[in-house]
């Protein structure tokens, strides 16, 4: 395993909870690192840079205590930074993660370089979402720390290349630190992310079926109820492909069948009054492997047992 330092004795698991728009909250994101992974979440979450830097304040804080009398501290905790143009708080959320010094920065939809100098002003270590190999040469040659690859699956806007084909080509020029994005569901899918040359795991939707995330409880019934078939990939709602629950997209009077094609030039449309993220619900296509709603700490356990019985060596028949 590839590993900045930072982490290396840090998580429980080769783990990474993906920063969920609008459900991931410091809430969820204490309880993550408390169950010894990389919990985030996005900087945007917060509705101004006031309460983002109260949100900051407060996770270094807590994430500061030990969690037992021998002094193990949770896992670090990331921030997720759109570097889009029309993100217009942009340097203002940026100014906080270094002043909070941030340990993990996750950069997305745009160009890292200004964000990896100034995270790597004070130790802390960048990670780019990418979704092709021009993404993430490009993220290479900006220095930062690791490549999320975001395949496809993946919840909310995710990539179209199959894992074993991108893990395999970011490898013939990438040594570094490698996140998997796309249908993880279980412990067991962190060991064959790990065969397959990546060096961490990258889950988001299974964290929105746990009780510590706020969102609405219609939404997490029905995770449960779907499966990979009603997972609808369409550009319509934001101007970027992205993933959604078909039942949700359903209930605002959309024939999720039969939807519009996307408005010229990445526009977005077709909400049909409904509110994107709130009424039309993300999801990856993992969803069909989620049956509970359990709380981080016990899904964590869960993936740690299935981690290490998928890890035990197959024994071997007796020679003749």
């Amino acid at each position: 395993m590839s590993l900045p330092a930072l982490l290396s004795d840090r998580l429980r698991l080769p783990l990474v909870a993906a920063p969920l728009f609008l459900a991931s909250t410091p809430t969820l994101v204490e309880a993550q690192c408390r169950a010894g992974i990389v919990g985030s979440m996005p900087a945007l979450n917060a509705r101004s840079a006031e309460m983002l830097d109260d949100w900051l304040a407060q996770l270094t804080e807590v994430l500061s205590q030990p969690l037992t009398s021998h002094g193990a501290l949770p896992a670090p905790f990331a921030i997720n930074q759109i570097v889009r143009r029309d993100n217009h708080r942009q340097a203002q959320d940026l100014a906080l993660l270094v002043k909070h010094k941030v340990p993990v920065v996750i950069t997305s939809v745009g160009a890292p370089g200004e964000v990896v100098s100034a995270v790597h002003s004070y130790g802390g270590i960048v990670f780019h979402d990418v979704v092709s190999v021009r993404h993430a040469e490009k993220a290479v040659e900006a220095g930062v720390d690791g490549l999320v690859a975001v395949c496809a699956g993946a919840g909310g806007h995710g990539g179209t290349l199959n894992p074993l084909a991108f893990v395999n080509e970011i490898r013939r020029f990438y040594s570094g630190t490698v996140l998997l994005s796309g249908g993880l569901t279980t412990g067991k899918d962190l060991v064959a992310a790990q065969i397959m040359g990546a060096d961490l795991g990258y889950i988001g939707t299974r964290f929105l079926a746990t009780r510590e995330c706020e969102v609405n409880d219609a939404y997490k019934q029905m995770l449960l109820v779907s499966n990979a078939d009603q997972i609808v990939n369409t550009a319509l709602f934001s101007g970027l492909r992205a993933n959604y629950l078909k039942q949700s997209i359903a209930r605002t009077g959309l024939d999720p069948d039969n939807l519009p094609p996307p408005p010229a030039q990445g526009g977005s449309g077709g909400h049909n009054g409904a509110k994107l993220w709130k009424d039309i619900w993300a999801a990856g296509q993992g969803v069909g492997n989620i049956d509970d709603i359990p709380t981080v700490e016990a899904l964590i356990t869960r993936f740690e047992d299935e981690y290490h019985r998928v890890q035990m060596p197959a024994r071997r028949p007796a020679a003749v």
